[in-house]
């Protein structure tokens, strides 16, 4: 009986997990770029039940070799763990900015930004210029290009769908938005203000170039890849199952009291 009450805990932590992860989403629903995490389950290493009136080993006839006493007649669930959590990095829809200094990414591909603690990635598109004249993001962090620092004197630029930037007056191209990718993109991890950092898992960040390289979309916006909807469902699925769990461990508890209870009076 004590097992279960640790199996219905793992079950509660598991779901908490899982609320976490879900209550983050919808908040950052109307966040440019976000996207939103998932979380995975798996049992914990199930235990395997063998007969308990014999033990230790027996020898064939003829030295023909040995076969286990105490053979394994089932196995025994011992709950759930969270596993992991990972970004599900899939497309998010655009939303017009009628900004020029915007650009929404169709495609995989991450922007680079500059920030004091070394290079970091994103996908939030949504850009501005500087009072030095560089082009920067929302909390101030530079954009790089291929050359480096994107100065600007104004907003009137264009940008084609290779991320070529130029003026708009007499299209000087001025530089090339610098974009990365990764061999595994799913594990890097989130640092807040939409920008990730990569670690060894998801590998060492690399140009993209042709296929690799996504498309751009001056003055729009890429919105979060989070289902509101989905989200309230996976919600609802939470509470229960950790109602569930949490009905289960009060019945073991019930359980283990009215045993105690029986014990005291036989004794």
């Amino acid at each position: 009986m004590i097992r279960g009450w640790y199996i219905g805990a793992s079950g509660m932590n598991a779901q908490q997990n899982r609320l976490d992860a879900i209550s983050n989403n919808l908040a950052n629903v109307d966040t440019a770029g976000y996207k939103r995490d998932v979380t995975v389950s798996k049992s914990f290493a199930e235990l395997l039940l063998r007969r308990t009136n014999a033990d230790g080993v027996y020898h064939l006839q003829n030295g023909m070799g040995s076969a286990d006493a105490a053979p394994v007649i089932g196995k025994l669930g011992l709950g759930v763990e969270t596993n992991e959590n990972y970004t599900d990095f899939s497309q998010g829809s655009f939303k017009t900015t009628n900004s020029k200094t915007d650009a929404a990414l169709s495609g995989k591909g991450f922007y680079v930004i500059e920030t004091p603690v070394g290079e970091r990635y994103t996908r939030n598109g949504n850009f501005l210029i500087g009072k030095e004249g560089i082009l920067e993001t929302k909390d101030g962090y530079p954009v790089l290009g291929e050359n480096g620092y994107i100065y600007l004197d104004d907003d009137k630029i264009s940008i084609n769908e290779d991320g070529i930037i130029a003026r708009s007056d007499d299209g000087t191209q001025i530089d090339r938005f610098k974009i990365v990718r990764f061999d595994n993109e799913r594990y890097l991890k989130k640092m807040g203000e939409s920008m990730y950092a990569t670690n060894d898992i998801a590998g060492p960040a690399h140009i993209a170039e042709g296929n690799e390289r996504p498309k751009f979309l001056q003055g729009y916006s890429e919105t979060s890849n989070v289902n509101v909807v989905n989200e309230m469902v996976q919600m609802i699925e939470v509470n229960r199952a950790y109602e569930a769990n949490q009905k289960t461990i009060t019945s073991e508890d019930s359980m283990m009291s009215t045993l105690w209870q029986k014990v005291a009076v036989l004794n």
